[in-house]
């Protein structure tokens, strides 16, 4: 499964990278079908979060490592590269910008909802990612 994720630069901005998440876990439904799954995480605080009509935030890191899913609505992040990309409903990305000057965020065409699901500081990362 492919997500986006935007992490620290080497030169203290951030960047985008598409990353496949692991899918390590198998087993077969009721009727037969395969179903994949990737490692499990606790999180400490899901929550849906309502982003308004003109939100145009300056720069700012990621609070805590965390997959944002939108919802309804359309998100843009514009990196410290420059580069932007535009989210919208039924995409994932995972934020991960915590040590850097981060990114911008705004709404595009109203407003927007997301899910924010923080990952806890000892997930590790490269298990999570598919490796390449």
């Amino acid at each position: 499964m492919r997500i986006t994720r935007f992490h620290p630069a080497e030169d203290g901005g951030s960047v985008f990278a598409e990353v496949d998440v692991a899918l390590p876990f198998e087993r077969r439904d009721g009727e037969g079908h395969l179903i994949e799954g990737s490692r499990r995480f606790s999180s400490p605080s899901v929550q849906f979060v309502a982003l308004p009509a003109g939100l145009d935030q300056s720069w700012h890191p990621a609070p805590q490592r965390q997959i944002v899913v939108v919802l309804a609505g359309t998100v843009e992040v514009t990196t410290g590269d420059g580069a932007s990309r535009r989210f919208g409903p039924g995409h994932a990305f995972l934020a991960d910008d915590v040590a850097s000057r981060g990114h911008l965020t705004r709404t595009v065409q109203g407003a927007a909802e997301v899910l924010f699901i923080p990952m806890p500081l000892e997930i590790d990362l490269d298990a999570w990612i598919a490796p390449a």
